[in-house]
C-alpha cells in the first residue's frame, strides 16, 4: 500500500491551525488568529504570507479608524488542499486492510 504525501505547507502546526480556524469561519482577523493559535505576531505574519503566496488564503489589509486590520479568508484552492490533507492523514491513521 502506498501512502499519499502530506502537503508540506499544511504539515506545519501553525499553518494547519490557521487553516483549521479559517475553514470553520467566514473570515478571521489577525488578532483573532494570534489569540487562537498562541503564536507570536512575527511568526503568524510569516505563516499567513506563506499560505497567501500558495493561494490557500486571501489576505486583506486595511484600516479600522487609525488602526491597521488584516483579515484572512480561505480560498477554494485552500479548502481543496485542506480536504486532501485531512483525507491523506486519515489514510495514515486508518490504512485499508489488505486481504
Amino acid at each position: 500500500m502506498k501512502f499519499a504525501a502530506l502537503d508540506p505547507l499544511l504539515h506545519s502546526e501553525l499553518r494547519l491551525a490557521v487553516m483549521s480556524i479559517l475553514i470553520s469561519v467566514e473570515e478571521a482577523d489577525f488578532v483573532y488568529l494570534r489569540e487562537e493559535t498562541g503564536a507570536t505576531s512575527g511568526n503568524l505574519s510569516v505563516q499567513i504570507d506563506k499560505l497567501s503566496e500558495a493561494g490557500y488564503i486571501d489576505v486583506e489589509r486595511g484600516f479600522t479608524g487609525k488602526r491597521t486590520r488584516t483579515v484572512c479568508r480561505v480560498t477554494q484552492k485552500g479548502v481543496c488542499a485542506f480536504q486532501a490533507y485531512v483525507e491523506a492523514l486519515q489514510r495514515y491513521l486508518n490504512p485499508p486492510k489488505e486481504e
